[in-house]
């Protein structure tokens, strides 16, 4: 959830109509000092994100701003993401989060195309020994040869593992890699933060027609 109009939206949600409702610290639309309160009223469950501005951030937030917008509102989440390259530098973060047994989900996104099946399962193997309880994916899809990768990368995957598309075949692979076994399913609230998203209630019902 990356705008203020979706945030409202997420107000609305029942706790068992979305698994998690995923809140965009980086968001212009979505800071400011009623954000405690309007995240007090989130009955499903809340994923925290402040985006690094080379894999998405919708600000160009340093580190130090990224880290103290998580700590700030790490009471009310349930679960965090944080990227790959800033395990380093959002050290802290996870280990605040890790000590409140917030689930930390560890991401590599790729929004230009998808990395060969050797370079995926190292960032996988990187993503776990950093701590993660769940490695996300999310790659830029330029074929089905692309979405092949990531099926079998879910498929043959030894930790808690969520996949998925972007671009063309991104609402395909999102039915497919769910059906398979990703962890987590992005859809949308408001307007899709990347192209392939489903909107998050049309994805729960898609999911359910597949899913075994």
């Amino acid at each position: 959830m990356h705008t203020a109009r979706g945030l409202l939206q997420a107000r609305k949600l029942g706790r068992g109509d979305v698994g998690f409702v995923e809140i965009r610290l980086d968001a212009p639309g979505v800071g400011g000092k009623g954000l405690a309160t309007a995240l007090g009223g989130i009955r499903p469950r809340i994923l925290l994100t402040a985006r690094h501005p080379s894999e998405g951030g919708a600000r160009q937030l340093t580190p130090a701003q990224r880290r103290g917008l998580l700590v700030e509102f790490l009471p009310l989440a349930d679960a965090i993401d944080v990227e790959l390259r800033s395990v380093t530098s959002m050290g802290p973060v996870l280990q605040e989060a890790k000590r409140r047994k917030v689930t930390r989900v560890i991401s590599f996104h790729d929004f230009h195309g998808t990395p060969n099946i050797a370079a995926l399962r190292a960032v996988v193997r990187r993503a776990s020994a950093a701590g993660a309880d769940i490695v996300k994916i999310a790659t830029h899809l330029r074929g089905s040869a692309d979405l092949a990768v990531l099926l079998l990368l879910q498929g043959a995957a030894r930790v808690p593992l969520a996949t998925m598309g972007m671009g063309p075949f991104g609402k395909a692979s999102r039915l497919v890699l769910g059906a398979a076994g990703s962890r987590l399913n992005y859809g949308y609230l408001d307007k899709p933060q990347v192209s392939g998203q489903w909107p998050a209630a049309e994805l729960v019902l898609r999911l359910k027609e597949v899913m075994p």
